[in-house]
């Protein structure tokens, strides 16, 4: 195989004659990040969710490739359901019908353009966005498309104990995760209070807003116990999940 190829893992760097030799010699897989703009506390990047799915890709790509499977990164989705934060600087949101519709025919074309696979890795959590992701792929057979997304308690319970708590945006979990990253922290992480605030209760109790969660900066959680060596081992496990999706659903073609 052509040396530019095996040596990038993005599908945009490739050529069109490139792609037509990848598909000919299946299984050839694209893994798609989902991510969000919204804010992230005031000491994490907007697009903390894109860059977690991005950074999972890129480990489970190597891997998946390690194992002889094909795989590329598709251009991430950056615009999601941010109903929560949208009162928030930052906020950007599209409704749940458009991200349905927009990743519906991401997949769509791909798949038509000769993929094998495609898994959409997704990691941010509002209950909208979680169920517009799932119902943009739940006209395709399983060997077909796949989602790799912590909500599936399969993967969250391998996850932090923060994780697992629901008290976990921009918290230690997701701060260790940029850490680990490289991503420019903002050093004001490290004197955040603790806010033992979970989301995940929160939605129970039928609350819309980070406001109405007590969330007022935009984050809950212990930023502040964050470590570079957590996220490297939750992007290890975050790379467990997408390469054991891509292959159970590949063992299903």
């Amino acid at each position: 195989m052509n040396e530019n190829i095996t040596k990038t893992l993005f599908l945009v760097d490739l050529t069109m004659d490139e792609v037509a030799g990848i598909v000919a010699r299946p299984p050839a897989v694209v893994l798609l990040p989902i991510g969000s703009v919204e804010p992230h506390g005031p000491h994490l990047p907007l697009d903390t969710d894109l860059r977690i799915s991005a950074g999972a890709c890129k480990s489970a790509a190597l891997e998946l490739r390690a194992r002889g499977v094909s795989t590329y990164i598709a251009p991430g989705i950056s615009y999601s359901v941010t109903e929560f934060s949208k009162k928030f600087p930052g906020a950007v949101g599209i409704d749940a019908r458009t991200l349905s519709a927009t990743l519906k025919s991401v997949a769509d074309g791909l798949l038509e353009g000769g993929w094998t696979h495609v898994c959409l890795v997704n990691n941010h959590f509002e209950p909208d966005n979680d169920a517009a992701v799932r119902s943009s792929i739940s006209h395709l057979d399983r060997d077909r498309a796949s989602l790799a997304c912590p909500l599936n308690p399969r993967w969250g319970r391998t996850l932090s104990a923060e994780f697992k708590s629901g008290a976990c945006h921009a918290g230690q979990y997701e701060t260790s995760l940029m850490l680990a990253a490289g991503v420019p922290v903002r050093s004001i992480y490290r004197e955040l209070p603790s806010l033992e605030c979970s989301l995940s209760d929160e939605i129970r109790k039928g609350r819309k807003t980070f406001t109405e969660m007590g969330m007022d900066r935009a984050y809950t959680g212990s930023p502040a116990g964050a470590t570079k060596e957590e996220g490297e081992d939750m992007f290890r496990l975050l790379r467990e999940m997408i390469v054991a999706e891509v292959t159970q659903a590949l063992e299903k073609s």
